[in-house]
């Protein structure tokens, strides 16, 4: 009994300690408690718990704690380690550096080195490349640390990692070459037709009509041994292309000029192509034989273009040919060797190559292509090729005739496969060591590219700012009425559905009546909006050019004849069925495309069964397929009395115990679907079906018969 007060009398002090002056009520109680014990109250507790030899000496401790201390609290603090600042460390941080730093002495640093086995070297310019290590060191010299970067990382970020041509070779290094040559022209001036007959020179009787034509570039064998190299790919955009990269692939341009159409706006443009990339130019005036050629117009309007030709006191080479018949090609393949050879085209056969890109494409067979010339050095399977921000490591090579080849020399087309990635068209290729050097270079330009993105962006910003901040400039100097009326419009919200604008002219005024009751019973405005923006009587004016470019209208002429203008749509007809089924049909071409089913399969639930799967219970579809297929990737609707009750994808589809993909017609299967909680029942039709694109037409009926 005594010695479970006692163990009260312990607990008590301790609340004592807690409570602080609540000690007395608590003593006061414990003495209460204690009447068999014959203590005096007067008498200290400690002494009472002395007498007892029983007592545990930690509440003993407890007891004399809490009467010397009453109720103060002892809180004992860990002393604090002094820190003196902080330092910037990076990786890579020589020891000295480290030591300055912290403005400590060498002889310091390396002394507290040696409590890290693990460095070794102690010189001051040895090298910490553990940033972990750099912390701890530096919290034994009392410094907290900051990661930053190195000093020189700016420097490291300017140093090229990028790929360049090589300089130029020495005239001794150099040997002769095929030229490279470009066939232009105006549309339908023949420049297909001519490339077709060159090609039919090339190769055998037997193979005439074999030739591939998706490699875009070929070489002709001519009759005195001289090969010729064309492109018929690129055309003058490509050529421009090419000519903005720095890549002169072309050492010639065929300009091909129907003598019957004589100089055309395409025509100029090949001229001034010709003249900004110092190409030379082989003209050939085609279609000699056709009515209406005029060979001597042809070459007046060449000579006023700037063109001066042979004869006529200039250099220019100038043959008469029929691409058709092919007469005179071998006059033309003369002046091109002769240009070629006034020229003296050499490379260099040995080194890296150099190239430039013809043409890429995909084959589903071969993977990734890309036609290409060779300018510079020796091609061979297994070369490293960089092109852009693509790269590959070459594993075949083919000639025009999809042959394979084992090298390629300079001037001569190839194909090439092997890319990782397509390399665009004019993008100059350049030879590289290895697959290691390609990636550096092409991280290298990905990461320039986003830097001059980010410049551009950065552009773009400014002046939609500088552009927004001049409206609010002009806004705040307006009157309050004003500012509530651009707010109210510019705030208004846009109707999203199409509209067509027209413009009527018409013969007379009873015509323009007749059509105007027709355009008044159009009921379609849901799907689009039918505004007749202004109609009269008479021929075309320019305020109705301007007011069809300010409403971006079309103008409709009825029995007048109209100017063509390339500013406005403008369009004339004299029978009025004709005028709306032209309305109708451009009302439909300016409608949304619209998400239509299309039924793929059907099938027919039979039954339903119950399996485990993961612990649950969940239903499977016993169904036959009764039309078309049922695929498991597209859509699926279960119908239930014409009802819609699930509509979305399966989760399994199996055919005896296998997961198929297709379930043909009358054939069983089971399916399962994404959503677990829907229940189907024996009965329910399943359909499969796809989403495609529709365009919706209107049901307006002007009320005209359909004649055809």
């Amino acid at each position: 009994m005594s010695s479970h007060l006692l163990r009260s009398a312990a607990i008590i002090f301790r609340s004592s300690i807690t409570f602080g002056n609540k000690r007395c009520v608590l003593n006061n109680r414990l003495m209460n408690s204690m009447p068999n014990l014959m203590v005096n109250r007067s008498v200290c507790t400690t002494s009472m718990v002395r007498k007892k030899k029983n007592v545990n000496p930690e509440e003993e401790v407890l007891v004399k704690s809490a009467k010397t201390e009453r109720n103060k609290r002892i809180v004992k603090k860990r002393p604090k380690s002094t820190v003196w600042g902080v330092v910037d460390i990076y990786r890579g941080i020589d020891i000295q550096t480290l030591a300055s730093s912290m403005n400590r002495s060498i002889e310091i640093v390396q002394q507290v080195l040696t409590y890290f086995p693990q460095v070794v070297d102690t010189q001051p310019n040895a090298k910490i490349d553990s940033i972990p290590l750099a912390k701890e060191i530096a919290a034994k010299c009392g410094y907290r640390t900051r990661i930053t970067a190195p000093p020189d990382a700016e420097v490291k970020e300017e140093i090229d990692l990028d790929v360049y041509p090589r300089p130029p070779a020495p005239p001794k290094n150099l040997k002769p070459r095929p030229p490279v040559v470009t066939v232009m022209g105006h549309v339908d001036h023949g420049k297909t037709t001519l490339l077709d007959n060159l090609r039919g020179a090339s190769v055998v009787e037997s193979e005439a009509g074999g030739i591939t034509q998706h490699i875009g570039a070929f070489t002709v064998d001519l009759e005195n041994g001289e090969s010729v190299t064309f492109l018929d790919t690129p055309g003058h955009a490509a050529f421009s292309s090419m000519r903005a990269r720095g890549a002169h692939c072309t050492d010639i341009i065929v300009l091909v000029v129907a003598a019957e159409d004589g100089v055309m706006p395409q025509t100029k443009e090949v001229l001034n192509l010709a003249r900004e990339g110092n190409v030379p130019l082989v003209v050939a005036i085609n279609k000699i034989d056709a009515p209406g050629a005029n060979i001597e117009a042809a070459k007046n309007g060449l000579l006023k273009a700037g063109v001066n030709l042979e004869g006529y006191g200039g250099d220019v080479q100038c043959v008469c040919i029929s691409a058709l018949h092919g007469t005179n090609l071998d006059h033309l393949s003369d002046a091109i060797v002769t240009q070629a050879a006034l020229m003296d085209l050499k490379s260099e056969y040995t080194g890296l190559v150099e190239g430039v890109v013809i043409e890429s494409k995909t084959d589903p067979r071969r993977g990734k292509l890309s036609t290409m010339i060779v300018t510079r050095g020796t091609l061979r399977k297994g070369s490293v090729l960089v092109a852009g921000t693509a790269y590959a490591k070459v594993r075949g090579l083919f000639d025009h005739n999809i042959e394979p080849i084992n090298e390629v020399t300079p001037g001569v087309p190839v194909e090439i496969t092997g890319w990782r990635e397509l390399p665009a068209a004019g993008d100059l290729v350049l030879e590289v060591e290895n697959e290691k050097h390609a990636n550096t270079v092409i991280k290298y330009r990905e990461h320039k590219a986003l830097i001059h993105k980010a410049e551009d962006d950065l552009d773009a910003i400014n002046e939609k700012r500088e552009g927004h901040n001049k409206i609010y400039k002009e806004r705040r100097q307006l009157t309050k009425k004003q500012k509530s009326q651009i707010i109210e419009k510019t705030y208004a919200p846009e109707d999203p559905t199409p509209k067509l604008n027209i413009i009527i002219k018409v013969d007379v005024h009873g015509s323009l009546e007749a059509i105007l009751d027709v355009f008044n019973t159009y009921d379609c405005s849901e799907m689009c909006r039918l505004n007749i923006v202004h109609h009269g009587v008479g021929t075309v004016t320019d305020s109705d050019i301007e007011l069809a470019k300010t409403f971006d209208a079309v103008i409709y002429g009825f029995s007048i004849r109209m100017q063509p203008s390339s500013e406005v749509v403008m369009r004339e007809f004299n029978i009025i069925y004709r005028l709306f089924e032209d309305v109708i049909a451009e009302i439909n071409n300016r409608l949304p495309e619209i998400d239509v089913d299309d039924v793929v399969g059907e099938a027919e639930v039979q039954q339903i069964f119950m399996i485990n799967e993961r612990n649950k219970k969940v239903p499977v579809m016993g169904c036959r397929c009764m039309k078309g297929n049922l695929k498991k990737n597209l859509q699926y609707k279960i119908l239930r009395d014409d009802e819609i009750i699930y509509d979305g994808k399966l989760s399994s589809m199996r055919h005896m115990k296998n997961e198929v993909d297709t379930i043909k017609k009358g054939v069983d299967c089971g399916l399962q679907l994404a959503d677990k909680t829907v229940e189907a029942e024996p009965g329910d039709k399943v359909i499969c079906y796809t989403i495609k694109k529709e365009r919706q037409e209107i049901d307006w009926n002007p009320g005209f018969h359909n004649k055809n």
